[in-house]
């Protein structure tokens, strides 16, 4: 009896990582792609500037080792059709959506041959990141738009359908920076089965399983509104304030995990310096 293949690891990434520097959070992506044997897929799709982003990121996971890195861009979706980007992530070893817009991602990818690809490769082991727009749309439901800044409100958030690669979760990028835990608060208000996530930027989450870790130099918020006594917001007309009572609030940097399963954090002693020897170790 064969053992079933386990999904992927996902690199869930705040937006804003670094490029220049120890680049941690790249640096780990590429890692897990394979290091020196890494075949790279970058989708500019949710990007405006395409060219600028990728010639970006195609020098960085370069300088990072990766042995081959591919950069693809879709503007219609026509061009889902041909066999270019399905071979590509066919062969690739990890594949990274860059930041921009994420309803372009659902509605250009959304339901084609390499959405297909994608989730069949996924499911079979291959590594995918995103950064930004590129994070937030690897959940079920995902947050198109919403105001910064404000406590919970009806009306406040726009949610829709995300490429669902990670189910149950609900993902904010630029957290701490733009002041998003008031828009995110007010989708789980609506979603409260959700469990909601909120990523500073140069920070990821790199989820295996049943569990995600922290890597980066920021913080990451988990929001669990399952077990809130209180929540009016069916009760409110748009625009008015919403009511949550004990919603449960983790604060996690480097070095913690968290268990999906049961919803806890779990401190790892793993330090930086640790990752980034063993990073080394697999370039060589």
């Amino acid at each position: 009896m064969k053992t079933p293949r386990r999904a992927g690891p996902l690199v869930v990434i705040g937006g804003a990582e670094d490029k220049t520097g120890d680049c941690v959070v790249l640096r780990e992506f590429v890692r897990l792609a394979g290091g020196a044997r890494a075949r790279l897929v970058v989708l500019t799709v949710a990007s405006e500037v395409p060219d600028e982003v990728g010639a970006t990121y195609l020098e960085v996971f370069q300088r990072l080792g990766a042995k081959q890195v591919r950069v693809l861009d879709v503007r219609e979706r026509g061009q889902t059709a041909g066999a270019e980007l399905v071979e590509a992530v066919e062969q690739a070893t990890g594949v990274f959506f860059t930041g921009g817009d994420q309803e372009r991602i659902t509605n250009l990818l959304g339901g084609t041959a390499a959405d297909q690809a994608l989730h069949r490769r996924h499911e079979e082991g291959l590594l995918l990141g995103g950064t930004s727009a590129g994070a937030a749309m690897m959940s079920a439901n995902m947050i198109l738009e919403g105001k910064s800044g404000a406590t919970p409100r009806v009306g406040h958030v726009r949610i829709g359908p995300g490429m669902d690669f990670w189910r149950g979760v609900l993902i904010d990028q630029h957290f701490g920076q733009r002041g998003r835990s008031g828009r995110l608060l007010s989708a789980l208000a609506r979603y409260p089965h959700q469990l909601g996530v909120g990523i500073d930027e140069d920070t990821a989450l790199v989820v295996q399983g049943e569990e995600f870790e922290v890597i980066g130099s920021g913080a990451v918020a988990v929001f669990d509104a399952g077990c809130a006594t209180y929540n009016d917001v069916l009760d409110r007309q748009p625009s008015e304030h919403v009511a949550l009572c004990n919603v449960r609030l983790h604060v996690l940097t480097a070095g913690f995990r968290f268990r999906l399963s049961d919803r806890q954090p779990e401190f790892v002693a793993r330090t930086a310096r640790a990752r980034r020897t063993e990073s080394k170790r697999h370039e060589t």
